[in-house]
């Protein structure tokens, strides 16, 4: 028996749950259909959580490309079927493989497994961010450097916390749904052992019968908690500081775990700051949106109030 996990047209960090709530009651060794025949659109978020579907399953699954040419196209470009051809077995019309390509807007889908990985893709897009950033974006320049440590701290955590590998896009567009301007967008997504888990490896960790992947994430996201010793320095500070470039330069930044997610919004975004009970999907799956500078004067995003060790 095969289910049919059905992709919709227009895939992102909100849509992708319609995916997640197909495939959380379907037993592991099930036989999957990915059909995204249909889909027109994909953010880095939808396209790297794809590949997460795939690396989450230990049957290998079939996947059905999309039918619309200018979708194959793009998906061609961000080199997801050379990566799903690993993990998939494809169905449809599957562009040929292009040559390697630089593009001023667009990090393809680049997989991270060691930490040899992560200096190699900040490598890759340092010149690229700044020109995105400050040409494109309108950014002060001085904020580069703060990209690429965002940049890299994101793919750090797939490789201290993750277990195994993950992938990370990045790419520019016009985000016309909430804001009418360019924004860069990072999604760094892997199927591994989750915050929760990675928190609970920790000798310090101490169980509480309210600890769930809510409260995983408000310590690794708000509190800067680490499965690191204290005296491992700069462990655990990654998504402090991502949290803090973030909030600078009215981004939103969203990481999803387990069967929680938390979000940390700007005034353009009325995303909910924490969302529970989601159906359940391993690893994490983190998206970093930063806005093309209109004003002067940053404005302070909004965040999820850590909850109370003795209630919500």
């Amino acid at each position: 028996m095969t289910t049919v996990i059905a992709v919709p047209p227009s895939l992102d960090e909100q849509t992708f749950e319609q995916v997640f709530e197909q495939l959380a009651p379907v037993p592991d060794g099930e036989k999957l259909l990915i059909d995204a025949r249909h889909a027109r659109w994909a953010s880095p978020y939808g396209l790297a959580a794809l590949l997460c579907v795939a690396q989450s399953r230990h049957e290998r699954a079939d996947f059905a490309v999309p039918e619309n040419p200018d979708t194959l196209s793009y998906w061609s470009r961000t080199g997801f079927f050379r990566h799903a051809a690993e993990l998939y077995d494809l169905h449809g019309h599957v562009p040929r493989e292009r040559e390697a390509h630089e593009s001023d807007v667009l990090l393809e889908l680049t997989p991270i497994t060691r930490t040899d990985d992560v200096h190699g893709v900040v490598g890759r897009i340092q010149q690229k961010a700044a020109d995105i950033l400050h040409g494109q974006l309108n950014l002060d320049t001085a904020v580069t450097g703060a990209f690429g440590m965002t940049l890299s701290e994101s793919c750090q955590n797939i490789v201290e916390h993750a277990g195994l590998g993950g992938w990370v896009a990045v790419q520019t567009y016009r985000y016309t749904k909430r804001l009418g301007r360019r924004v860069v967008v990072i999604a760094v997504c892997d199927a591994g052992v989750g915050f929760r888990k990675s928190l609970e490896s920790s000798p310090s960790h101490r169980h509480s019968d309210r600890w769930d992947d809510a409260m995983a994430l408000e310590d690794a996201v708000l509190r800067a908690v680490s499965r690191f010793r204290h005296g491992d320095k700069g462990r655990g500070q990654g998504l402090a500081g991502i949290r803090r470039f973030v909030g600078r330069w009215e981004g939103k930044l969203t990481v999803r775990s387990g069967t929680a997610r938390l979000a940390i919004t700007p005034d353009w975004d009325e995303d909910v700051p924490m969302t529970e009970s989601l159906p359940y999907f391993p690893g994490a799956q983190m998206q970093i949106v930063i806005p093309e500078r209109l004003g002067d004067a940053p404005v302070r995003s909004r965040t999820a109030a850590p909850r109370s060790r003795t209630g919500r």
